[in-house]
């Protein structure tokens, strides 16, 4: 089982940026793909951006797309989530996960992933 692990979280203030990384324990073979999502208490899950580890297919959320970009790095098996003009909106845990997408049949369904990180909290103040 792959193990995950999310750094880069923090506070900054409305219109600021931030870079989260995603570490994985071991190389994602073909046909795997990591995404990021958040959660902030009491709301479900979001998915907010994914990649394929293989090919330069991605997908994001309405939310932040133009604003957030997802990009990985195979050799150093770590995938990053940059946002910009961040919003208070987007203040919530941030969790990368990993998985074939089959379970859950959507890149946006938690139960696509069976891999996931403990979490990173982000936080924007207005």
């Amino acid at each position: 089982q792959v193990q995950l692990a999310e750094s880069g979280g923090g506070s900054v203030q409305a219109g600021g940026s931030l870079r989260l990384s995603c570490t994985a324990s071991e190389y994602m073979a073909g046909g795997y793909y990591m995404g990021w999502f958040r959660q902030v208490p009491g709301k479900k899950r979001e998915a907010v951006a994914v990649l394929s580890t293989i090919s330069v297919w991605t997908a994001y959320a309405v939310s932040v797309k133009g604003r957030f970009t997802i990009s990985r790095d195979n050799a150093k098996n770590t995938m990053y989530l940059q946002m910009n003009n961040l919003k208070p909106e987007d203040t919530a845990m941030y969790y990368c996960a990993g998985g074939d997408l089959r379970s859950g049949g959507s890149w946006t369904a938690p139960d696509s992933y069976s891999a996931w990180g403990q979490g990173t909290q982000v936080i924007v103040s207005s």
